[in-house]
């Protein structure tokens, strides 16, 4: 689909993946499951997050009482799988082909699971957007600001929307507050993934 609604300077194109392409996508990420299994991070403060992640690429993201951090390796020690070609896809159509993200970060939210208000700010540059693709069940998508704290905006992303965070957009704090258990049938256990795509180096 070619809507483009703006919040904040994200971007965020409702419907953008087709059912055929979230099925297949969900596919993908099995199998980046299998290879590399979903674990609970711990956070700096010593709680563990409440979603469960991991990722495919060049990089993993991670967590734990040393702070926020990419990784070359699982933390089993087994090598990130590569990055979905449905996701990698969407990149392409949004960013272009110049630059191929290197981390494919996958988040698993099930009916309880929220994150916190937070910027993506653990990369080396912010010249790339961070591409974000939700599957599943809707979440509510909190946005706000450079600075923490202030006025906020939110939206329901929902299963096969885009939200790219670019420009001015790309530093800005955003979280999510809940999410709509069983408004989705693609998972068949129900729950949300989200997947976020960045340049890392």
């Amino acid at each position: 689909m070619d809507e483009v609604v703006r919040v904040r300077g994200v971007e965020i194109r409702p419907g953008y993946l087709d059912q055929a392409a979230q099925e297949a996508l969900v596919g993908e990420v099995r199998a980046v499951v299998a290879a590399a299994p979903l674990f609970s991070p711990m956070t700096p403060y010593g709680k563990p997050m409440r979603v469960r992640m991991t990722s495919a690429g060049r990089y993993g993201w991670f967590s734990d009482r040393s702070g926020y951090r990419y990784l070359d390796l699982h933390p089993s020690g087994v090598p990130w799988p590569e990055i979905p070609p449905v996701a990698l896809s969407v990149w392409e159509e949004i960013v272009g082909k110049e630059r191929v993200p290197d981390c494919c970060l996958v988040n698993f939210y099930d009916g309880e699971a929220r994150m916190g208000m937070h910027q993506d700010r653990d990369e080396a540059a912010f010249g790339w957007p961070v591409v974000s693709i939700s599957l599943g069940d809707d979440a509510l998508f909190r946005i706000g600001n450079l600075e923490r704290g202030g006025r906020t905006e939110s939206v329901w992303l929902r299963s096969g929307d885009v939200a790219v965070l670019g420009g001015t957009a790309r530093l800005l704090h955003h979280g999510i507050d809940r999410v709509r258990a069983g408004s989705s049938q693609l998972l068949p256990k129900g729950g949300r993934l989200n997947l976020t795509l960045r340049v890392v180096d």
